[in-house]
């Protein structure tokens, strides 16, 4: 590598003070490392510039070159005033006059010096292909301001000639030495990117079982298929382990899917699976209400939900609803806009919300939309406590930024980020028929003793999932949820009895 930085060691082994060159690259170089400097440069400038103009809290952001030491324990970064200085373990291998305050170009090339010296350090970021790369050094960037935030690459998922790939969780994978298998491709948007898988993560799990144990075939028909289906992988991340859910979905096109369970004498019973909150769901719910608007019940599938955009929240829940508070969104300290959707409710079908640790976002302003205007029985386990609104920047290279910098609040002010959401039906503590069966009995005869704990702050939200614990297979909580939701549906007294809960 030519930088001009080898100048700048000279000079300073003779305590001359460099001058700041124009650029630390030079053209007849485009390439080095396998990669085009000028233009990740460029992507970096970008990136720094828009992150700029971003409000958190309030608050200005000031996006740190430091945080690169983010990248490995072995490297430290300072800034002073003056100069940028990468030191790896005890010798310092970078020192670069800083940049004025604004120019982006000059903090992007920097940017790219350092990460050029950290991949010839460190065999995991040199082994990352450019859109892992990017992934890195951007979430590293960007870890102080927001430890949700993320970027998006640019790449374009190849996908079938009709434009989409039916009923995948939306990633590709690979066996390693031991049988794990570790993921080597995500599709933009999909379920899995969704769920925050990267690639390189590592599933050791699949509904409890170890994926060692796994066939090609039982793979296969976890990761796709013709149905829907809902999976719970254990993943081991360079953070940590990770426990997901993930629902077969149709790809690309359809952020919700419809299943009607018809009965002649009832017109059955309306399944309504959401993947995401967003105006492409709002309009398949308002045709599928439309189309089946003779229904006994509606199952609002909201367990491995996320979302982001409080307007399409509002619409999906006005369907339901109709013209009340939705959320609240917090946008500074002092500030709190309240989101109402417009018209009225198309539909007055009795309705259960399936919840769970997954669903995220305004997904749980949704649901708690339904519980605060007892317009649906909630049944599952307890919601993430993710409820942030994300402020996307998008890229001159194509890809994007995403920052969970806006919090959530009910409709009437409930607060449920960080505490989230609770059934009044918790699916983990009915495991077997005879338990169902009592579980109802009790209900039917007003001796359920229910305590509802989105009306109680004062009980620990660690507390409340301990008693209320994820269920380990998707396959059992798919068949288990259902049965329950069927029975509240279909049973006058006992839906009644749970919404007066």
């Amino acid at each position: 590598m030519r930088f001009l930085n080898f100048v700048l060691y000279a000079f300073l082994a003779f305590g001359i003070t460099p001058v700041y060159a124009e650029s630390l690259f030079f053209e007849d170089e485009p390439v080095q490392d396998g990669l085009n400097v000028f233009e990740v440069s460029e992507n970096f400038a970008d990136i720094y510039k828009k992150l700029d103009g971003v409000s958190w809290g309030g608050k200005n952001i000031n996006v740190a070159i430091e945080n690169l030491e983010n990248l490995n324990v072995d490297a430290h970064i300072a800034a002073t005033d003056e100069r940028i200085v990468l030191v790896w373990k005890d010798a310092i291998i970078a020192n670069y006059p800083k940049p004025k305050s604004g120019d982006w170009n000059g903090f992007g090339e920097i940017t790219t010096a350092l990460v050029l010296h950290l991949r010839a350090k460190d065999p995991v970021l040199r082994n990352a292909s450019e859109s892992e790369m990017y992934q890195m050094v951007v979430d590293s960037l960007i870890r102080g301001i927001d430890e949700n935030g993320r970027y998006i690459y640019s790449k374009t998922a190849e996908i079938n000639e009709n434009g989409r790939i039916l009923t995948s969780v939306g990633l590709e994978g690979k066996r390693d030495e031991r049988g794990n298998y570790r993921v080597v491709g995500i599709y933009k948007d999909s379920p899995a990117d969704i769920a925050g898988i990267k690639n390189g993560d590592l599933i050791t799990e699949i509904n409890g079982e170890k994926v060692a144990n796994f066939s090609e075939g039982d793979l296969f028909a976890v990761m796709s298929g013709f149905n829907s289906g809902t999976s719970k992988l254990k993943l081991l991340t360079p953070s940590g382990n990770k426990d997901v859910v993930l629902r077969r979905a149709t790809i690309i096109l359809a952020d919700a899917d419809v299943v009607h369970r018809s009965n002649p004498e009832t017109g059955g019973i309306l399944e309504i699976v959401v993947h995401k909150i967003s105006d492409n769901t709002v309009a398949i719910v308002n045709e599928a209400l439309a189309k089946y608007e003779d229904v006994s019940g509606i199952v609002l599938d909201l367990r491995a939900t996320t979302g982001d955009d409080e307007k399409s929240a509002a619409k999906l829940s006005g369907l339901f609803i109709g013209e009340k508070p939705i959320l609240r969104i917090i946008e500074t300290a002092k500030e709190e806009v309240e989101i109402v959707p417009s018209g009225n409710a198309v539909t007055e079908v009795p309705v259960v919300v399936l919840v769970s640790n997954m669903t995220r976002g305004t997904a749980e302003a949704v649901a708690a939309a339904f519980y605060e205007y007892e317009r649906g029985v909630l049944v599952g386990t307890p919601t993430a406590g993710n409820a942030r609104i994300a402020t996307r920047i998008d890229l001159d290279n194509g890809g994007a930024l995403e920052l969970l910098n806006k919090s959530i609040k009910s409709g009437n002010g409930k607060i449920i980020d960080e505490r989230g959401v609770f059934p009044i039906v918790c699916l983990s503590n009915i495991r077997s028929s005879s338990q169902q069966n009592a579980f109802f009995l009790n209900v039917i005869n007003n001796d359920f003793n229910i305590k509802d704990f989105n009306k109680d702050d004062s009980v620990p939200v660690s507390d409340i999932k301990k008693g209320c614990p994820n269920i380990v297979s998707g396959k059992d909580e798919d068949s288990l949820a259902i049965a329950v939701a069927v029975k509240i549906l279909t049973d006058k007294k006992v839906y009644d009895k749970l919404i007066a809960e």
